[in-house]
């Protein structure tokens, strides 16, 4: 007999380091998947050496999967004037992808799915009230800009689906009640963490010196973390006019991540002389951002809005503590 197919969709090339909780999740995913489906995943490459509009067969985690990157993107960390998502859906329209099992981790993109054949489920990463109407910058989420249109098209596609998994409780709520006739729908799905790569340091004050020598900063440093894209959302601007605030000088941050507002960022920090107390390190893998949280002193998250932050999960499978704003989930995982 033949495997069931599971086709994974979203804007991601599995092969490239890309930030961002969704494409944890999904990576996650795929290495912990019974052997007794075949994954396939439609995606985009940032890889020029890589082909498009085709299928390649590729080794993740030590998983075989055939990868069907739709078009090359520089850098996905960096929005542009035509979003991603809305590329990947119109790249996807004409394709026939027909599979036991598809999954969607934007809606957007399941506009091309009407007339595909098999059970279909929508991840939901975020708390979509908080992206259409919370304070903040309108830049955070385009859909703020036309938020009539935005339920227009969830009510139109949501029916598609077998199954609308969301890690936000109040996302769930927000769901539950605005569609009660397919309540049965909507579930609360936990991010999990893959504790072969995020696990506590045994010899902290070891790998924080290594670190601190390595980086010619004075001993008895410090290190304050923040793992995210450099994007409105995540507001990184708020965390390095707090570090400005902060008397002790034996305190440094290192900045993981890549996006947008890196220049801005970059000219803030020298505006207010913090050149030798903040660190950008640009995007790393899993692997290299688990060495950072281990010998940080704890995690700091400045988001206006989250879902179920995958680096909070992975901070605290390291043994540190976490400084957050009241966003997504965090609350209900932290004790004051």
């Amino acid at each position: 007999m033949l495997n069931p197919v599971l086709t994974i969709l979203y804007q991601i090339d599995p092969l490239d380091v890309s930030i961002g909780g969704i494409q944890t999740a999904i990576l996650n995913f795929i290495k912990y998947a019974p052997n007794d489906f075949d994954i396939r995943l439609v995606g985009i490459t940032a890889r020029k050496d890589c082909k498009t509009s085709r299928w390649h067969t590729l080794t993740v985690s030590g998983k075989q999967i055939k990868f069907f990157p739709l078009f090359y993107v520089e850098d996905d960390n960096v929005r542009r004037l035509i979003p991603t998502t809305f590329r990947f859906f119109f790249a996807l329209l004409r394709k026939d992808l027909d599979s036991d099992f598809l999954h969607f981790h934007r809606i957007e993109p399941s506009l091309a799915s009407f007339s595909w054949q098999g059970e279909k489920t929508l991840f939901i990463h975020a708390d979509i009230e908080k992206q259409l109407n919370g304070q903040g910058e309108s830049q955070t989420f385009l859909w703020r800009y036309f938020p009539s249109a935005y339920f227009a098209l969830e009510r139109c596609l949501l029916n598609q689906f077998s199954f609308i998994l969301s890690c936000n409780s109040e996302s769930l709520k927000y769901f539950r009640k605005t569609y009660p006739l397919m309540q049965d729908r909507f579930q609360l799905v936990k991010n999990t963490v893959d504790n072969e790569i995020f696990y506590p340091h045994l010899q902290k004050e070891v790998g924080c010196l290594q670190v601190t020598r390595r980086m010619g900063l004075p001993d008895g440093s410090r290190f304050i973390a923040f793992v995210g894209r450099l994007h409105p959302q995540k507001d990184p601007l708020l965390l390095v006019r707090a570090i400005a605030k902060i008397e002790a000088e034996n305190i440094h941050l290192l900045v993981v991540g890549e996006g947008e507002l890196k220049e801005e960022i970059q000219s803030e920090i020298r505006s207010l002389g913090l050149t030798k107390r903040i660190t950008l390190l640009g995007g790393m893998t899993p692997q290299k951002v688990a060495d950072i949280l281990r010998i940080s002193e704890l995690l700091v998250m400045t988001s206006l809005y989250e879902g179920l932050p995958m680096v909070v999960l992975e901070a605290l499978a390291c043994g540190i503590p976490i400084v957050s704003t009241d966003s997504g989930e965090t609350s209900s995982l932290l004790t004051k």
